[in-house]
């Protein structure tokens, strides 16, 4: 069945400019489709078109019968007095007014008055397939493990920043059950644990995706099948990013070789078709043949030569390291009120090392590398560079000295440059003609980091911190800068989601979790292997423990299992009777209202009951 059905879309925000030119793709029910191109290129405009909240020019776009499809960019507008709570709550807004409705009728069956039994029966049959029973269970569920804590659901919505409020209506999108979910950027503003939450959930979402995404872990994790919209048309992929990755050069490579042979048999033709004009002087036949040649030469080449995205092209400078100490931590603490982001932190760090400061969002990273460069001061102990280190940072929000200057201007005044050296310098971070004239405060984050970044580059530098440094780069600027790290030799501090960076770069892992930054002196992968070594381990300690009780008291917790068994057994046969009943009384409906909440209660009571007999007996 069809989710999607994109069929001939053009559009255009200037006349005669189209970002769109006539695209066409489908998109299975189930599948996990990710839509890539550089920016630009388009994607974003086709997904406001996909959810309605654009119009197409010509083309139209067909969703499956019934399908709702949910965008995390549409963040609708609420009250002012509406929580984050109620938020994510009026994601079951069908489900309160349900219940809403059934306790108005209960109180009339109540009172000895009718009503309309087989309103009644819907309502109730709509309440359970909605999972009114479970409601505050998933909302709690999905909001812990987007990280939007009990305190954000309890602060009024509209105090909520940009980023906080797409994780809300991401939550809120999920609780709803679309249909189809239109995924833009989703992982932008969510740590890694609620990155790798969010994978987990696509992979037992029983609907379809369609995203846009620059995180490659993720895209690899999640998705199945490539759209690029490349030029304002489609090109298709049936793999994730690395298959994608693949294909797309070993079809650069095809169809090179296919321009290249076609061009020598153009030109064989061509030559041909000379020395037969000359041959052909005073001979009719010889001259027919030398045109009929030159047509064969003028139809030979069939493709177009591909071409492959220009390139930023720089690199950072590097100052040589003549010392060995680079970062020396001794007995930190840094507190906010009663919050203590992090305390008696001891760390070391030696020139050369690549270290990936990880952990939640809001645990304090920012802090310590702000009291690292001597931004915040800390509450106790110190934070010192070695005396030789020369350092260039790019902190997560990017600012300028004078945003209305052009970026020629600020490259001219920040850096101390010439107008052409300015010009061959942003030439080569892909600002070229009329975009080096725009306004700094115009770029987008991507630009006002490659702009950054081409700055930073200028001095000689030992030691260079990046936080967040891939979260507004397209995979293109993200490509090039990891290409400039790998050139770049001396020290690196960053702190990143990005597991495809960490991966590649880190060659040691400072995690900071519950007010402790730990030290692992091993890249990204081996880390992970640990952490997972070390979550096994305690489970086998716990099992072992019970197991230990199990010998040393075997009486008791005998006695304990075969309790809860018999408790088990005894709410199920309630169970039994109480469905008996209520196929006894279907049509005495004040009856059923109460034998419906007794199984509901019991439902619950047997939940609680299993969970406390698999904690014993695992």
């Amino acid at each position: 069945m069809i989710d999607i059905s994109v069929k001939g879309v053009v559009k255009a925000f200037e006349i005669d400019k189209k970002i769109l030119k006539g695209i066409s793709f489908e998109v299975n029910s189930g599948e996990r489709v990710g839509l890539l191109g550089k920016n630009g290129a388009g994607k974003t405009t086709l997904f406001r078109i996909i959810a309605g909240e654009l119009e197409a020019d010509e083309g139209e776009v067909v969703l499956g019968s019934g399908k709702r499809a949910g965008l995390i960019s549409q963040i609708p507008v609420y009250p002012e007095y509406f929580t984050t709570d109620d938020v994510l709550k009026s994601a079951h807004s069908r489900v309160f007014e349900i219940k809403r409705r059934l306790d108005e009728m209960n109180e009339l069956m109540g009172a000895g008055k009718p009503v309309e039994a087989a309103q009644y029966d819907r309502l109730l049959a709509e309440f359970d397939s909605l999972g009114g029973y479970d409601c505050d269970f998933e909302r709690i569920k999905v909001a812990n493990g987007l990280d939007i804590p009990e305190t954000m659901r309890n602060q009024l919505f509209i105090s909520l920043s940009g980023g906080e409020k797409t994780r809300v209506n991401l939550a809120r999108l999920i609780l709803e059950k679309t249909d189809i979910l239109l995924l833009d950027e989703p992982t932008n503003h969510l740590d890694m644990r609620a990155t790798e939450w969010l994978e987990d959930y696509l992979a037992h979402f029983k609907g379809t995706v369609l995203t846009i995404s620059h995180d490659r872990y993720f895209l690899d994790k999640v998705i199945n099948r490539v759209v690029e919209v490349l030029d304002g048309k489609a090109a298709f992929y049936s793999g994730n990013y690395s298959f994608y990755v693949a294909e797309k050069e070993a079809r650069y490579l095809e169809q090179l070789k296919k321009y290249e042979r076609e061009k020598k048999e153009e030109k064989r033709l061509e030559e041909a078709a000379a020395r037969l004009y000359q041959w052909g002087t005073g001979n009719e036949m010889l001259m027919k043949k030398s045109f009929a040649v030159r047509t064969r030469a003028e139809r030979a080449v069939t493709v177009d030569r591909p071409v492959k995205e220009r390139q930023m092209k720089n690199r950072f400078s590097e100052r040589h390291f003549s010392g060995d100490e680079l970062i020396v931590v001794d007995g930190l603490k840094k507190s906010y009120g009663d919050r203590v982001l992090f305390s008696d932190v001891e760390l070391y760090a030696a020139g050369g090392e690549r270290i990936a400061l990880i952990g939640d969002n809001g645990t304090g990273k920012s802090t310590f590398i702000n009291i690292l460069l001597g931004i915040t001061p800390p509450d106790e102990g110190s934070a010192k560079l070695g005396p030789a280190v020369k350092t260039a940072y790019l902190p997560q929000i990017i600012n300028f000295e004078n945003p209305n200057r052009s970026v020629l201007d600020t490259c001219i005044y920040e850096a101390d440059w010439t107008p052409q050296t300015a010009r061959n310098r942003l030439g080569a971070f892909k600002f070229s003609g009329d975009d080096v004239y725009k306004q700094v405060s115009a770029l987008s984050g991507g630009e006002l980091s490659r702009l950054r970044l081409c700055i930073l580059m200028k001095d000689d530098i030992n030691f260079l911190i990046l936080d967040e440094p891939t979260n507004h780069l397209d995979i293109d600027s993200r490509e090039w800068m990891e290409k400039a790290l790998e050139d770049y030799e001396e020290a690196l501090l960053f702190v990143s989601h990005d597991r495809y960076f960490i991966s590649r770069f880190a060659t040691r892992i400072w995690e900071l979790e519950g007010g402790r930054i730990t030290d692992y002196p091993c890249g990204f992968e081996e880390y992970r292997q640990i952490k997972a070594d070390s979550v096994k381990k305690e489970q086998v300690q716990k099992s072992q423990k019970r197991r230990e009780l199990r010998r040393d008291e075997p009486l008791p917790l005998e006695k304990r299992i075969a309790a809860l068994e018999k408790k088990i057994d005894a709410a199920q046969e309630r169970l039994k009777i109480i469905e008996a009943r209520i196929e006894e009384y279907s049509a005495d409906y004040i009856k059923l209202g109460e034998l419906f909440e007794q199984r509901a209660a019991v439902d619950g009571e047997l939940f609680e009951l299993y969970k406390q007999w698999d904690d014993i007996t695992s």
